[in-house]
């Protein structure tokens, strides 16, 4: 699994009928230079020419990330690589994806701001 988590942790920050879908015009700037995270557990680094840096529960992996269409597309070398449906409000993002796999729900934030010590 691309997240390294066989489920979803809830993280209380987003509640799905409060977000609103985003297009790709809107993906793109609001991931660029930013990380997706759970604020504990894993965080997804975005930089700025589609590289993709992974943090979960202590290990690393780098891959790519691009937009197409109106979905978020993320490559780190995983059987269930794939696209994802972008739900936003504010800092709080949900991910559903394209195909099978869970759904994930975390804040947008500045890279280096993890609270988990084991990510770096």
């Amino acid at each position: 699994m691309i997240f390294g988590l066989a489920s979803v942790v809830a993280t209380g920050h987003a509640e799905a009928d409060d977000l609103l879908r985003l297009s790709g015009n809107q993906i793109r700037p609001r991931f660029v230079g930013k990380q997706f995270t759970d604020e504990v557990h894993w965080r997804y680094v975005y930089e700025r020419e589609g590289r993709l840096r992974s943090y979960s529960m202590g290990t690393k992996k780098v891959g790519t990330w691009t937009v197409k269409k109106d979905e978020l597309c993320l490559t780190l070398n995983e059987p269930d690589d794939g696209c994802y449906e972008v739900l936003g409000s504010g800092d709080r993002i949900a991910m559903k994806p394209s195909g099978i796999g869970p759904s994930l729900e975390g804040v947008l934030q500045l890279p280096g701001i993890a609270t988990d010590a084991n990510t770096s």
